[in-house]
Formats: structure tokens, sequence, C-alpha cells
């Protein structure tokens, strides 16, 4: 087996993306956020996420406040297009990878245009029937659909021990990097 379970030889990893909070907070104009925006990368994508500025007027609930935030964010995505879309390009050809983008505004956070990739796993009966189970009862439309709200709720519960794997991972990769080269 390849790297990461891909079989022999793996895929062609990325460029690295270590730099890419920088390179993204030096190139965004700096009156789009306002703050550093927050950047996830994944062997596939980078999701570029900004802080918009507070609404400063009053509402009368929270659904008025909710239709507000995502009326502004949808706004600043409408405004935004030509320049996300340029930004992301050069991304692209410096990282490999989609670029998504995404806003959040009080308690409203949108991504727009995320990738969704596809996955193929094998799995035994016992696994198929966890699946079934949740799609006969409306959980989910499809097994691929189950597939997708089994692996959120192991993030959402394992976040923990998946962030302390991570971190194992890096080091793993620092070592190995360091290490004599044997090619």
């Amino acid at each position: 087996m390849g790297p990461r379970g891909r079989g022999r030889g793996g895929a062609p990893d990325a460029p690295d993306a270590s730099d890419a909070l920088g390179w993204f907070a030096g190139r965004l104009p700096g009156d789009w956020f306002t703050a550093a925006p927050q950047v996830r990368i994944d062997r596939d994508e980078i999701i570029v996420v900004g802080q918009l500025p507070d609404l400063t007027e009053e509402f009368a609930d929270d659904a008025a406040r909710a239709a507000a935030e995502a009326g502004r964010i949808s706004r600043f995505r409408e405004d935004t297009r030509e320049q996300r879309i340029e930004i992301a390009r050069q991304a692209q050809h410096r990282y490999g990878r989609e670029i998504s983008w995404g806003a959040r505004l009080g308690d409203t956070e949108e991504l727009f245009t995320t990738l969704s990739a596809p996955v193929m796993t094998r799995l035994r009966q016992p696994e198929r029937q966890v699946l079934d189970t949740l799609v006969d009862a409306g959980v989910a439309r499809s097994r691929s659909d189950a597939l997708a709200w089994a692996v959120r709720l192991v993030g959402q519960n394992a976040d923990n021990w998946l962030g302390e794997l991570r971190q194992a991972m890096e080091q793993v990769n620092r070592l190995r990097e360091a290490g004599p080269d044997l090619g």
C-alpha cells in the first residue's frame, strides 16, 4: 500500500500549504474581513472563511437579525465574486488544491461552493446495516448521506482525539523529512 492507503505508489502529494494562512492574509483586500481569515486545509481543498464587520442596526428579534446576517453575507459574496475568483485562481496554482470561500457574521456562517469529494469504501454487511437503518429511519436519504452523517458525528464527538492524531501525524512527517534520503 502507498501513503494514506491509496494503493501502490499513492497519489502525488499536493504542494506544501503550511504558509497558506499568511499568504491569504497578505493577499486579501484589507477591508473584506475584521481579522485574518480562518484557513482550513486538507489534501483536496483550502477553505477561507472571514469575519465580516458587525451589524450596527437594531432588530426586533433573533430571526430578523439572522436574516440581516444572511443578507449581508450574500451581499459580500456578490460584491467580491470577481476578486475571489482571481485570488482562488492564484492560490490553486500555488497550492494545487481547490479554493472555497465562506463568511461569518454574528451567529451565521455560510460557505460558498465547497468541494464535495467522492469517497469509495467497501463495507461488510454489519456496516451496511447501520447505514440502511439510518436511511430507513429517515435520518439520511441514502447510504451515501448516512455515511456522511456518521463521519460528521464522529468528527464532532472525537474532535480532541482527532486533533491529537493530526498533531502526531505532523510530527511523524517532520521526522520523516528530517531522516536520511534513501532514494
